[in-house]
């Protein structure tokens, strides 16, 4: 019992064991990209909040569309650095959450991950974004909304369809904000899965055509 309390003791006044720990200033990294833009690039800064330095190995993506890079290499007990990250927007929308992968010599801390999150806004929205018959159903006509959510109006200049198979229309509900186009198969004996190119006025290339979808599919054996 008295060797038990000398080595409390000692271990009470033995100093604590140097370490590293690269951490950021914020919670989590927010990148916002304007409809238009192609890509948006962010700085964040963290810093060394450990007692030894500690030397940046690599640093990876979770997605190829996120790139990330620090304006070093080894970082002193105390020191801030600075990391640039860049986001190719391509065609996402919405929210998503994505990371950068640090590897590090620091053996308690070999992988560094800094959250992302990336808020892309909505400028068009297809609802449902496939319209979908079962084998042997009726081929009766199915309608989906197109609405134009962004700032700017938008207006449908023409429909294209992937399939000879299907009949689609559409008409304008209210002026430069919604449509609705309607598709009916000419039957629903095989299986098909088809698109439509909706060709917009929009000045933004990317959002100058959007895609909805069509699908013939067998009825799973759980379907009622």
């Amino acid at each position: 019992m008295k060797t038990l309390s000398i080595l409390v003791l000692l271990t009470c006044f033995l100093p604590l064991a140097s370490q590293a720990e690269l951490a950021l200033e914020v919670p989590l990294i927010e990148l916002k990209p304007k409809p238009q833009d192609e890509s948006v690039t962010t700085t964040f800064v963290f810093h060394n909040k450990g007692t030894k330095p500690v030397r940046v190995l690599s640093i990876d993506s979770a997605c190829s569309c996120l790139s990330a890079a620090l304006d070093k290499a080894i970082y002193q007990p105390g020191e801030k650095g600075t990391g640039t990250a860049e986001f190719q927007v391509s065609s996402f929308v919405g929210r998503h959450e994505k990371s950068v992968h640090i590897q590090t010599d620091d053996p308690d801390q070999a992988e560094w991950i800094v959250p992302f999150m990336l808020e892309v806004p909505e400028v068009i929205r297809i609802e449902p974004k496939t319209l979908q018959w079962w084998i042997g159903d009726e081929a009766q006509s199915k309608t989906a909304k197109v609405i134009m959510t962004g700032e700017v109006p938008m207006a449908i200049k023409g429909i294209t369809s992937t399939r000879e198979n299907v009949e689609y229309s559409w008409k304008e509900i209210t002026p430069g904000r919604e449509y609705e186009v309607t598709v009916k198969p000419k039957n629903t004996t095989d299986v098909m899965l088809g698109a439509l190119r909706i060709e917009t006025d929009s000045t933004i290339p990317k959002y100058q055509r959007q895609m909805a979808f069509f699908s013939v599919y067998r009825k799973p054996a759980s379907q009622p």
